[in-house]
Order: C-alpha cells, then sequence, then structure tokens
C-alpha cells in the first residue's frame, strides 16, 4: 500500500513540474518577441524608420509617396555642358564672396516680380492667381534649408528646362573658347549671356529644388545636384498660386546663412532698395503678464484653515492683496518682418521730394548724424543711362588726407537696384573722396562678373559725368555757405584736384580761393581778374609760411606801391597748385620778382 502511495507522490510531482516549465517558456517567447519589437535593428520598417523618412522629405512638403512618385515620372536631364569645369569658374574666378548668392536670388526674385507685374498693365487676369507681390525669405535650421520665394511670373515646364539648363544650352565649351579669345572688360557681356547667376546657389548648396507655378501651365519641380537635373509635376497641385520657391540644402560651411542675423545683414546691403517687400520669418522675444495657477496643496484648505476663525478679517483682505496673482515669462513669436523699408529715393522726380526726404535718405545711407552741405539729383542720358544722388556732408572724413588715395566706399553702385559694389579704386578721384552717393543704372550687364564691373567701359564714362556732376554742386553752392562752411572742410581738396585732375582743371580753378594784398577775405581768381587794372597782363602772387611775411617781401612792397595786387600762398599745397594752373582765362600766372613786364616797364 505504501507503494502505490509513493508512485502516486512521484506521479504528481512529475505533473507540477511540467506545468511550471511550460509557463516559464511562454514567458520566454513572449519577452523575445516584445524585445524584437523594440530594437531599431530588428525591423527595417519601424514607426521610427518612416518617421526620419517623412522628416527628411516634408522639408519640401513633400511626402514619401510623393516623393516617390516624382523619382519615378520625373524626366531626367544631365547637363551637356562641362558643369564640373563650369562650377570652377564661378566659385574660383567670378564669385569672390559665397554671400552673393543671396543677392543673385532676391534679384531674380525681384525680375520674376516686375515681369508679372508688366504682363498685368495688358492682362488685368494676370493677378488673380495671387495679388501679393512679395519675396519670403525662411530659414530651416533644424533640416539646414533656406527657402527664397517670390510671387513673381513663374516658370512653365519649358522654362525651367530652357531657362534653368541655359549652361546646357549655350554650350560651355564654346563659352570657354569665347572666354579665352576675349580680354577682362569683355568677357563680363559674355559671361552676362550664359545667365549662370542662378548656378551662384550650389556656393553654398549640395541640392537646389526650384518648385514652380506658372499661369499657363502646371506646378512642377526641379532638383539638381550640379551633376543633372531633374524635372516632374508636383504631386500636390497648386500651392503657391503662382510664383517660385528656391529651396537650397546647405553645406555644413554654409549653415551661418541660417541665422536670422546674417539674412537681414545681406539683404539690407545688396537688396535694401528692390521695389518689392521682402520679408523674413523672424522670431522675437518679450515679457508678458501670465496668471500664477494655485498648486493643489494651495487649493486645499486644511482643518487648521477651517477652524481658524479668529484671524482679523482685514490683515487677512491686506495679505491677499499683497500677493501677486501674475508673473512676467518669455513669450517667443514668429512671424513676417520686412527687411527693406527703405525706398530708392533716387527713382523719384526730384520736384517731388521734399528736403527733409533727402535729408533722412541721407542720413540713414551714409551713417551721418547731420544733414548734407549740398546735393545734385541727376538723370544721366546719353551712352549709358542712370540715376545718381551726390551728397557733400558737413564735415569731412577724419582721415581724409592720412588716407589719401586709398579706397573709400562712398559711392554705391546698384544695378536695377540691386547693390553690385562700392569697392571701386576709381570711381571718384581721389581729391573728391569726400562725396557720397549712389549711382543706379539700368544699362550695366546684370552677370555672374559683378564684382569686377570696374573695368567695364561704361563705367568711365558714369565716372566722367559725376566728376562734372559734383563741380556743378559746388559752383551753385551759395556764396556764403561755400566760404564759411564748404572752404574750410574742403578747399584743400579743390587745390589738389588742379594739380591732378588735367581734364577739369578749368573748373576747379573757378572755385579755388587763396589770400590777398586787396582784402583780410579770400578770394576767387575771378574777384582778382576783375580788380585788375587796365591792361595788366599777369596774374602776381608770392608765396611764404605767413600772410605777415609775404606782405613784407621788398617784392611784393614794389608791385603794392604801383597798385598791382598780390595772391598770398601760404599753405604749403598753395604753390604746387599754382605752377599747375600756368593761366587763368587768358592772363598768365607768374611769381613776383621774376622780371616781367607790364606797359614796357619791367615789374
Amino acid at each position: 500500500m505504501s507503494q502505490k502511495f509513493w508512485l502516486l507522490g512521484l506521479l504528481g510531482l512529475l505533473l507540477v513540474t511540467s506545468y511550471v516549465a511550460a509557463e516559464n517558456d511562454d514567458d520566454k517567447a513572449e519577452t523575445v518577441e516584445e524585445d524584437i519589437g523594440k530594437s531599431r535593428e530588428g525591423s527595417k520598417t519601424d514607426d521610427e524608420v518612416v518617421e526620419r523618412e517623412e522628416e527628411a522629405i516634408k522639408l519640401d512638403g513633400l511626402n514619401v509617396a510623393q516623393m516617390k512618385e516624382i523619382r519615378e515620372t520625373g524626366e531626367k536631364h544631365a547637363f551637356q555642358a562641362e558643369v564640373n569645369r563650369m562650377m570652377k569658374l564661378i566659385i574660383n574666378s567670378l564669385y569672390r564672396n559665397k554671400e552673393i548668392f543671396l543677392r543673385e536670388l532676391i534679384s531674380n526674385a525681384s525680375d520674376a516680380l516686375d515681369k508679372i507685374r508688366l504682363m498685368s498693365l495688358t492682362d488685368r487676369t494676370a493677378l488673380d492667381s495671387k495679388e501679393e507681390m512679395e519675396i519670403k525669405i525662411q530659414a530651416d535650421k533644424d533640416n539646414h534649408m533656406l527657402h527664397i520665394t517670390d510671387s513673381g511670373v513663374g516658370m512653365t515646364k519649358a522654362d525651367l528646362i530652357n531657362n534653368l539648363g541655359t549652361i546646357a544650352r549655350s554650350g560651355t565649351s564654346e563659352f570657354f573658347e569665347k572666354l579665352s579669345e576675349m580680354s577682362a572688360s569683355d568677357a563680363n557681356d559674355l559671361i552676362g549671356q550664359f545667365g549662370v547667376g542662378f548656378y551662384s546657389s550650389f556656393l553654398v548648396a549640395d541640392r537646389v529644388v526650384v518648385t514652380t507655378k506658372h499661369n499657363d501651365d502646371k506646378q512642377y519641380i526641379w532638383e539638381s545636384d550640379s551633376a543633372e537635373f531633374t524635372v516632374a509635376e508636383d504631386p500636390r497641385g497648386n500651392t503657391l498660386g503662382r510664383g517660385t520657391t528656391v529651396s537650397l540644402h546647405l553645406k555644413e560651411e554654409a549653415f551661418d546663412f541660417l541665422e536670422a542675423d546674417t539674412i537681414a545683414n545681406l539683404v539690407r546691403k545688396y537688396s535694401q532698395f528692390i521695389n518689392f517687400p521682402i520679408y523674413l520669418w523672424t522670431s522675437k522675444t518679450e515679457q508678458v503678464e501670465e496668471p500664477i495657477e494655485e498648486e493643489e496643496g494651495d487649493a486645499e484648505a486644511t482643518d487648521e484653515e477651517k477652524t481658524d476663525e479668529d484671524e482679523d478679517v482685514e490683515v487677512e483682505d491686506e495679505e491677499t492683496e499683497d500677493t501677486p496673482k501674475t508673473r512676467k515669462v518669455d513669450k517667443t513669436t514668429w512671424d513676417w518682418e520686412v527687411m527693406n523699408e527703405n525706398k530708392p529715393i533716387w527713382t523719384r522726380n526730384p520736384k517731388e521730394i521734399e528736403d527733409e526726404e533727402y535729408n533722412e535718405f541721407f542720413r540713414a545711407f551714409s551713417k551721418e548724424e547731420k544733414d548734407p552741405l549740398s546735393r545734385s539729383h541727376f538723370t544721366a542720358e546719353g551712352e549709358v543711362t542712370f540715376r545718381s544722388i551726390l551728397f557733400v556732408p558737413q564735415k569731412a572724413p577724419p582721415q581724409m588726407f592720412s588716407d589719401y588715395g586709398k579706397k573709400f566706399d562712398h559711392i554705391k553702385l546698384f544695378v536695377r537696384r540691386v547693390f553690385i559694389t562700392d569697392d571701386f579704386e576709381d570711381m571718384m578721384p581721389k581729391y573728391l573722396n569726400f562725396v557720397k552717393g549712389v549711382v543706379d543704372s539700368d544699362d550695366l550687364p546684370l552677370n555672374v562678373s559683378r564684382e569686377t564691373l570696374q573695368q567695364h567701359k561704361l563705367l568711365k564714362v558714369i565716372k566722367k559725368k559725376l566728376v562734372r556732376k559734383t563741380l556743378d554742386m559746388i559752383k551753385k553752392m551759395d556764396t556764403e555757405e561755400f566760404m564759411e562752411k564748404f572752404w574750410p572742410e574742403y578747399g584743400t581738396n579743390i587745390k589738389l584736384g588742379i594739380i591732378e585732375d588735367h581734364t577739369n582743371r578749368s573748373r576747379l580753378a573757378k572755385l579755388v580761393r587763396f589770400n590777398s594784398s586787396n582784402s583780410d577775405e579770400l578770394t576767387s581768381l575771378g574777384d582778382y581778374l576783375e580788380r585788375m587794372k587796365e591792361k595788366q597782363d599777369y596774374i602776381y602772387f608770392m608765396a611764404g609760411p605767413s600772410k605777415q611775411e609775404v606782405a613784407n617781401s621788398p617784392f611784393v612792397e614794389r608791385l603794392l606801391k604801383r597798385g598791382y595786387e598780390v595772391l598770398y600762398l601760404t599753405e604749403a599745397v598753395d604753390e604746387y597748385c599754382i605752377q599747375s594752373l600756368p593761366e587763368f582765362e587768358g592772363k598768365k600766372i607768374c611769381k613776383c620778382g621774376q622780371g616781367r613786364f607790364e606797359n614796357g616797364r619791367r615789374i
């Protein structure tokens, strides 16, 4: 009997053991399955991978399915030209600063807006798709992208292939052949004809995506890595209404162009006078009042507070009033901010501009605190047409003569209201280095070699007209203002101009002033002529360290006794100046004591 019970017990023990082992196996199986599901490497189609793919694509506003559709249906075009060679030319030769890519893209956007505005004059429906005419810039720091959007005319599919494939169509081999045959100055025009300004984008971007919508076509996407480009219909349909968005996938060394301050500075530097508003998506932080939420522990009254009925009610009210109910917190808001509020005043009719408008423009443009001493607003026509405003500041630059001969950035050149450069060695002669102003021309070539425009033949014509307009402006100044304000600041410059500028020497001679034996005030050569004795043949001068010492010269005393006027040259530059001016309006200029004859008598 005992043996029977022993066998039954053993059998029960085996059953229990096998049941426990089975449960453990189930737990292990469940654990393994859960770990595989959570592992990033365990599945290539998990939610995180899909999310990362979508994040990489949504930068262009496209989801995964749409991107696949574009890649499958898009037309691929290989650049037939020698693109690598062309890119090296752009990077190493034609563009000195990478930052000008933004200037080029904004200039293109402005041209597109000008075109749709012109079309709207004859076609009233041209602006129906989108009435706003603007340029918007948005930086995406998370994905290292920069977007430039305009509501301009847009491009058709054919335009995308032809315009953005200009290099391939034009033939880069032909381009290089012609470039090698021409001089540097003539090459500027040639480069402009090949339309490679857009490709300055690749100075800062690995990949460029252009989304565009024209009124006469569907919305298309153009994409390129500079080796080839793809054109496809946008699967999203019409999202722009009308216009173009250029999206740049920036290189690592160009990430600084994603900073709002960097973009704003570049827009103000190059494009502040574009006719259309340029908006930048930017943020600002401000302090706002926010109500203080009571904590849960404070909201529940304790038993002790409920039973404390002996508190003075007035005291309790005072404590309640003293307790702040709000607090100040920093709040960040995002909005579009206009970057180019300054308008190109030089494009307006001078008769419609008030003096204060000129003064405000001068102070903003030149960073001067005081109003200008004089100005000249004019339009020059002829071999080259340009508009300009020139100003004479009230005070001369502090290092005007210590830095004499060095480049000044006082004259800024614009082409179609787009800033090109102020880095000119010879835009104005050295003696007029104090003049500040702007020059805007539509005749200068819009091409990638804008930095070398100072070699262009038309600039020589512009310089010639600027000098003459400046001298005319000075000549027309009120006599009192000229003597009291202009001459003390810039008199030496006029004398240096007589020495250096042979072409305009006669004009400068009418402006120069010297001390004279006739009065204590400075006199002009023209006034000297009016006071000359009858049949006097010469204009007399004597140089010396001071007016008193010159007046005591025996040569001067002899002339004064005979009734002749003598110019006193008491400044170091005076004698060099007068020696460069052998005569004035037919009268020779000579130094006292040189044995000249007047009316047959030796002087």
